[in-house]
């Protein structure tokens, strides 16, 4: 993507979304009394994957695996029944919510490879938790 467009279209999409997300909440954020635990999971697991890749030091790739614990945390608290976990869902929004973390820390280059990390995060806290 041309520089020039990144520096026009990405500050105005994140001020967009940002005023969306603060001024328009559709429903409050449910987190349940397991956010702690799922972010754990999440750091840890996250730790490791990156190892495994190869990517990231170890705080980052903690950092981005606890935010995405806990965003799989308060994505299943949305749901009607929390203790019937969707793994389709645990693992989509983990995916989501660490490539979007990782832009945000500034890990740009590696997107798609956060994501996956992301997914395993979902995945792990989904059968640990289930």
């Amino acid at each position: 993507m041309n520089n020039i467009l990144k520096r026009t279209l990405l500050p105005s999409l994140m001020a967009a979304s940002l005023a969306g997300v603060t001024l328009v909440p559709a429903k409050p954020a449910a987190a349940d009394d397991q956010v702690l635990t799922d972010a754990g999971i999440g750091a840890v697991t996250n730790v490791v994957t990156g190892a495994v890749r190869g990517r990231g030091n170890v705080l980052r790739n903690g950092l981005r695996g606890a935010v995405t614990g806990a965003a799989v945390n308060g994505a299943n608290g949305l749901r009607k029944h929390p203790r019937h976990r969707s793994a389709v869902q645990d693992v989509g929004v983990g995916a989501g919510a660490s490539a979007l973390t990782g832009v945000i820390t500034g890990d740009r280059k590696d997107t798609l490879g956060n994501a996956v990390d992301g997914a395993a995060v979902g995945g792990v806290i989904h059968l640990l938790t289930k």
